[in-house]
């Protein structure tokens, strides 16, 4: 019976926050089929330690964690892959993105920052992550959060300073 409890539990808690995992994978990653697919294996490594999520003062931060780490460990692996591609001269810059140039514009900003400000920005801005709980999923003090979260958040406007948002109307930034 628990064990039937624990599936209701699990699924319960896949249908509230499969969506967010999978946005905040796709922040970090800035791919949606890689975002799925990280989101995925998050709640594959959920569900193998469900007795310990369910036991943190929050799953959520848990689940946030495992994505975050899992996107790290991807951009990792791409970044290598890529650098000996461009060194082939196997890899072509130019991609055919369908999306607005103002999402354009804060994608190509937020993947100029250093990886742990991106995180931070990402997870307070985007999810309104409180700090301590952010320092709890990176695995980092509050002060850390607060100065990355600080500091990226000055170095994305710098960067969005010097890029024509095209949304269709006034900005003031």
């Amino acid at each position: 019976m628990p064990e039937h409890d624990d599936e209701r539990a699990f699924r319960r808690f896949f249908d509230e926050h499969h969506t967010d995992l999978s946005r905040l994978a796709y922040l970090v990653t800035g791919d949606t089929q890689v975002a799925d697919d990280l989101a995925s294996d998050a709640f594959v490594e959920v569900w193998r330690h469900w007795q310990r999520v369910q036991a943190a003062d929050s799953p959520i931060a848990y689940a946030r964690g495992i994505v975050t780490n899992l996107a790290r460990q991807w951009i990792k692996k791409q970044t290598r892959e890529r650098a000996g591609l461009l060194r082939l001269g196997l890899l072509r810059r130019d991609r055919g993105e369908t999306d607005t140039p103002a999402i354009l514009d804060v994608r190509a900003a937020l993947a100029r920052l250093p990886l742990r400000r991106r995180e931070c920005v990402i997870l307070r801005y985007a999810f309104d992550v409180p700090e301590k709980e952010v320092a709890s999923i990176l695995g980092i003090s509050v002060g850390a959060v607060k100065s990355h979260t600080s500091r990226g958040a000055a170095q994305l406007s710098e960067f969005l300073r010097g890029m024509p948002l095209m949304t269709g109307g006034g900005h003031d930034g």
